[in-house]
């Protein structure tokens, strides 16, 4: 499994992946910079700081996707591909069967990640879709990285997944009163995994989520 730990220096430079690997994610940053100003995939004023703001800190749920019963990831609001692109180069060595599913409504960013799936040789669908408007979806893991707030990602996995084990959020410094809130209408198990990139923030994945009757 990837080390966490070697997440925390500032340039891109994975010591226990294959040069591949490491060549694959910096090509991807590249693209990413070479595209933003045409689609806006990131923020501009996160440029210089690609690596460590946006492809070390989705790399960080490899902890929790590196597991036995994962096969299949859907990342909702996928935007650049963040952190699913990451995801799926990172996996490529570990587990050749892992699949991704996106869901993106914009039709540049949707050809965009056409582009680099095919780029990258990952398995993987995109779907150009509204994800509000889709029903009966099956999945392992939902993911989500700045696409909607807490309550509303577990209102999609129950009202449109027919099938999940777990979610996978990115947190701010506001997480655990959200965590905290949200538990008033939800019951879940989670685990935690604090950012080794952005003080304050974490990873959280979320288990044997139930609706409670209020």
């Amino acid at each position: 499994m990837i080390d966490s730990n070697i997440l925390k220096i500032d340039k891109l430079s994975f010591s226990n992946v294959s040069r591949e690997t490491l060549r694959e994610l910096n090509d991807y940053s590249k693209e990413i910079i070479r595209r933003n100003s045409s689609i806006n995939l990131i923020s501009k004023s996160t440029e210089k700081s690609i690596n460590s703001r946006h492809i070390e800190d989705s790399a960080q749920t490899i902890d929790f996707i590196n597991k036995n019963d994962i096969k299949v990831c859907t990342d909702l609001g996928s935007g650049a591909g963040l952190p699913g692109i990451v995801l799926g180069i990172l996996m490529k060595s570990k587990k050749p069967v892992f699949k991704l599913i996106f869901y993106e409504k914009s039709y540049h960013k949707s050809m965009f990640l056409k582009q680099m799936t095919k780029k990258f040789n990952l398995n993987s669908e995109i779907h150009q879709k509204n994800i509000f408007n889709e029903k009966n979806l099956k999945t392992d893991v939902i993911i989500c990285r700045a696409f909607k707030p807490l309550p509303i990602i577990f209102q999609i996995a129950k009202t449109n997944f027919k099938n999940f084990k777990y979610i996978i959020i990115f947190l701010g410094k506001s997480g655990k009163k959200i965590l905290n809130d949200t538990h008033k209408f939800w019951t879940f198990d989670y685990e935690e995994k604090k950012s080794s990139t952005n003080d304050g923030s974490f990873i959280v994945k979320i288990s044997n989520l139930r609706e409670k009757n209020v």
